[in-house]
């Protein structure tokens, strides 16, 4: 082929600021940003926070349906929060005894029991009671709580582009779950009970991410959890002792998943006994209290605030953040809800996809400015001085954003500033901060949204009752 000269050659190169020069700078960029990405990691990783966390949207998006009218919705949000705080409150300091594969089992079994449950049990228009469906909604709830613990901690294995897909894949589940529920139930015409029963099914896709789409090679870790805890109760002058002497210690690695599930440590020279081994594990729970205790401010207080916020906003404050039809593009007030829950969803979905492009270190930041969203919401509740609603539809989008950028920047920062043989541990516990944010803003907003619908009937705007 004959050569092309220089001069033509260079000729052919894109310019400087003509558009394929920006382009390729771009794409080079996105090139390196994504450099060393497992694409596997990456797409089981937003599965699983995909469907861990569709099926608390589609249970609150079922609200109305599965209790009826008489009922206080915020019964089902507190039914679809409480089990999970629990959950993420007491499993962190035990759960590391049981392999990731058992757990991925447990939790799909789980989600799928729970969303029969709630799709066969007779609803109030049959003349059944609500408890069945309860029940059904917190084995759901469990599960989830369970879930997000367990694939957040076992990030830690797969480096930072597995927590980025995991805050994607949560952040998707939001427009996903609302979406799919409102379009089968209204423009596909399926009943609620199919629609519940076709959810039931989705869990199957975590089986299937976990053990045929997620490399396993990286759950075979030198130090796993229980490793971690073990370690924790030594010092570390001791430790360094002990490696320099090279002290034998047998381990049994788990064959399932590589996870460490038992080991002997030489301490003074001899070998643990059982009753030993009871010690070192009351002395274990013991140390992982003092981290949860150390995780508080750097981690958990941030979470839980804009947790607060953002969901007393949601719940207590936005089904009254209404205006004349006639200045709205509605033509019923009913919209006003869904409208400001799908805005607020496409906020989320874009904040928690951000960590490869765009993060954040100082977590208090945004999430006084979300605090600074609810006063804001809440006086216009009262005052009604924002002129029009797409200024609210701003704000609430912003709502969006800081909720999703505190998320995934919390456990970026934990990824990045806790030591590793802490942060399997960490990841996991400080999932509790927004589980109880919700479960804060779950009982306040009940009390807020009655507040100001009747202020604002009282000052003339009777606006809420008309939903």
């Amino acid at each position: 082929m004959p050569r092309i000269p220089e001069s033509e050659e260079t000729s052919m190169l894109p310019l400087p600021g003509t558009p394929s020069a920006s382009w390729a700078r771009f794409r080079a960029r996105l090139s390196a940003l994504f450099s060393g990405a497992d694409p596997r990691v990456c797409v089981a990783f937003w599965l699983f926070g995909l469907i861990n966390n569709v099926l608390y949207v589609i249970i609150l998006s079922a609200a109305l349906d599965l209790v009826g009218p008489s009922v206080p919705k915020g019964v089902v949000l507190l039914a679809d929060v409480i089990p999970s705080f629990g959950t993420k409150l007491v499993a962190p300091y035990f759960i590391h005894v049981v392999p990731y594969s058992v757990r991925v089992v447990i939790f799909v079994l789980l989600s799928a029991i729970g969303m029969l449950l709630v799709a066969l049990s007779p609803g109030y228009a049959d003349g059944g009671t609500i408890s069945i469906k309860i029940a059904g909604i917190i084995l759901a709830s469990l599960s989830s709580g369970g879930g997000e613990l367990s694939f957040l901690g076992l990030t830690h294995y797969y480096g930072p582009f597995s927590l980025a897909a995991w805050g994607s894949g949560t952040g998707a589940a939001g427009l996903v779950g609302a979406g799919a529920y409102a379009l089968a139930t209204t423009s596909l015409g399926l009943s609620i009970k199919t629609t519940l029963l076709a959810s039931a099914c989705l869990p199957t896709v975590m089986v299937v991410s976990f053990f045929t789409i997620l490399p396993r090679s990286p759950v075979h870790h030198p130090l796993s959890a229980a490793q971690a805890g073990y370690r924790a109760v030594g010092t570390p002058d001791r430790l360094a002792e002990e490696r320099a002497l090279g002290d034998d210690r047998d381990e049994a690695v788990s064959e399932a998943d590589g996870l460490l599930t038992s080991s002997i440590y030489s301490f003074e020279s001899q070998k643990v006994t059982q009753t030993e081994s009871g010690s070192l594990r009351w002395l274990q729970i013991k140390a992982n209290l003092q981290r949860a205790k150390g995780l508080f401010f750097p981690f958990m207080l941030p979470l839980l605030l804009v947790y607060v916020a953002e969901y007393t906003i949601n719940q207590g404050v936005a089904p009254t953040l209404l205006f004349p039809l006639n200045e709205s593009p509605f033509t019923h007030f009913r919209a006003y809800y869904p409208a400001y829950n799908a805005i607020y969803q496409v906020g989320v979905f874009i904040s928690r996809s951000s960590t490869p492009f765009f993060r954040i270190h100082d977590l208090y930041f945004p999430s006084l400015l979300q605090v600074v969203n609810l006063v804001v919401l809440t006086f216009h509740a009262l005052f009604n001085f924002i002129p029009s609603v797409y200024i609210v539809f701003v704000i609430i989008f912003w709502e969006g954003l800081l909720g999703g950028l505190v998320y995934v920047n919390t456990f970026a920062e934990i990824g990045d500033r806790v030591p590793q043989e802490d942060r399997e541990f960490s990841l996991g516990a400080t999932t509790v901060s927004d589980s109880g944010g919700i479960c804060i803003a779950g009982f306040v907003s009940m009390i807020f949204e009655v507040w100001l619908c009747d202020w604002q009937v009282a000052h003339g705007r009777d606006y809420c009752r008309k939903l």
